[in-house]
């Protein structure tokens, strides 16, 4: 790993001034906010204060759900096309603030700048598709009938009502008001919890919003502790929208169960990429450093288990470590890093024990392997291990950090059994001599998205596909026409022409019956029974 002198303070501090996040932070649905506590937010690369926002209370929630409540109302009323014209608009909007966006989101989480627009892409592929497909997805449509000419029968969607959106840090923006978008389009109000660490990037996507013509009621921003505004609107939403552990995904799941309300999550992953001889392994090595520590691997697509046919292992593992080594750490707010920070001290003390529990039971580094408290509080290097085994914590446990293990298999169809399994199912990546062979590899996949000849980002970029988990990686989807009509209760509206089923006059009830038994047989002959 190359070194790298200490950050000066002009490299590190083109950040946003203190009166922006006093701007963003007015914006908090929250009444009174100046005779609130408040939460400071630091600025991941180095320390400082970035400025405060009031912290939320069970009350401030329920003053959001109330007016989101009657806005919603207003909302569901106007036509889809009026509504999806708003995203759009937004969408503008994002790209003519992408550097703003890209400041802010990168001094709460501390990620390289390139990954910092990776997540605006993000914003405006879900913004665009929605705004484009929402009306036409939401539009009523004509199903086939129990009876032909008797019935006429159609498929409406009516909103849930107030979507909560219990939000994380790693991609604040992308998983706060990327998942707000469809549920907004298909009507509803939406509240969201952003992460405690990461509330402006939240708030200054709202901004964005009002300005784009949305009603301010119909999305609040509370932020404050999980324990008490997540488990509040987890108490009053209509549906909930959920991105974090699996862990906590299960506890939320039994909260929703209990009140019968619907509930979508992506949760943790342990991805594996599979490298099949015959792969250009320049170009995957290259490749396998975004795959592995984009956003300093704080991703829950991000590859962590590398399966590498043995014939090509030591070729592939000694280009891989030497485009790790290569890699640039760096607290900057232009493209010259790499990998960016670590966001919190917890995620740095899990990365420093999973390394350490791994070598002292006898795991080998090939790269990394130390935190960097030279390039800021928060940086670890890009480390990767071979020879790890299960009894090691890194062995079947998400990371979600800096660190990649490489295991030599001997054949395809081994990798494909070793990546298959673990509880997890998130996404995988696969490099193989075609695409051909990557597809059939990929088809053996349990996984909810697989990506050949990349790592994840074209498969989260889809966003006209289902993206999700399998297992215990998520529940629902995301993106495609799934993901906005989760947000939606469907209604079947069957209009009856003619007769009815009562039987007619001067026929009796047994004729009546044998006739509609007749029917009924010879509908198997028609399309769409």
């Amino acid at each position: 790993m190359r070194s790298h002198p200490t950050p000066t303070q002009e490299a590190t501090m083109p950040a946003p001034e203190a009166a922006v996040f006093d701007r963003l932070s007015a914006l908090a649905a929250i009444d009174r906010p100046e005779d609130r506590p408040r939460k400071t937010i630091a600025e991941t690369f180095t320390g400082t204060a970035l400025g405060s926002v009031p912290v939320g209370t069970v009350e401030d929630v329920a003053a959001a759900f109330e007016k989101a409540r009657a806005a919603q109302t207003r909302w569901a009323a106007r036509p889809a096309a009026d509504r999806a014209a708003v995203l759009e608009r937004y969408r503008a909007l994002i790209v003519e603030n992408r550097e703003f966006l890209m400041d802010v989101v990168q001094a709460e989480t501390g990620k390289a700048r390139w990954a910092a627009q990776e997540e605006i892409m993000g914003l405006i592929f879900a913004a665009r598709y929605f705004a484009r497909n929402g009306a036409n997805l939401l539009a009523p449509h004509r199903v086939p009938g129990a009876f032909p000419l008797l019935n006429r029968t159609s498929v409406r969607t009516q909103p849930k009502g107030v979507v909560g959106v219990v939000a994380p840090w790693n991609y604040p923006m992308l998983l706060s008001i990327g998942d707000s978008i469809p549920a907004l389009v298909a009507g509803n109000a939406v509240v969201v919890k952003p992460d405690s660490q990461t509330p402006f990037s939240s708030l200054a996507n709202a901004e964005l919003l009002y300005r784009a013509g949305l009603p301010r009621d119909l999305l609040a921003v509370v932020p404050g502790p999980g324990t008490v505004v997540g488990t509040a609107i987890v108490d009053q939403c209509d549906y909930l929208m959920f991105t974090g552990s699996s862990a906590t995904g299960r506890t939320l799941a039994e909260q929703c169960g209990r009140r019968l309300i619907g509930f979508s999550a992506e949760l943790g992953g342990k991805n594996p990429m599979i490298v099949a001889k015959g792969a250009n392994l320049d170009k995957v090595a290259k490749a396998a450093v975004r795959a592995c520590f984009s956003n300093a691997g704080q991703l829950c697509i991000s590859i962590e288990r590398l399966y590498v046919e043995r014939s090509i292992a030591e070729e592939f593992t000694t280009k891989f470590v030497a485009a790790v080594k290569a890699a640039k750490l760096g607290a900057t707010y232009d493209y010259s890093a790499d990998i960016g920070s670590l966001i919190s001290e917890a995620q740095l003390e899990t990365v420093t024990k999973h390394v350490a529990d791994a070598t002292s039971k006898g795991a080998k580094v090939l790269a990394g392997g130390k935190a960097r408290p030279d390039l800021g509080p928060l940086f670890f290097e890009p480390t990767v291990l071979a020879q790890v085994t299960e009894a090691m914590e890194c062995g079947r446990n998400e990371t979600f950090g800096p660190l990649v293990s490489i295991y030599p298999v001997d054949t395809v169809d081994e990798a494909v059994r070793l990546a298959n399994d673990t509880e997890y199912g998130l996404n995988a990546s696969v490099w193989a001599s075609s695409k051909s062979e990557g597809e059939r590899i990929a088809a053996q996949l349990h996984a909810g998205t697989v990506c050949i000849d990349e790592g994840y980002a074209p498969a989260w970029g889809s966003t006209a596909a289902p993206m999700g988990g399998m297992g215990i990686s998520g529940v629902g989807r995301r993106h495609g026409p799934d993901g906005l009509l989760k947000f939606t209760e469907p209604q079947t509206v069957v209009v009856t022409r003619f007769l009815n089923l009562d039987a007619p006059p001067l026929i009796s009830q047994d004729k009546w019956q044998r006739f509609l038994m007749t029917v009924t047989r010879t509908l198997r002959f028609l399309p769409g029974r």
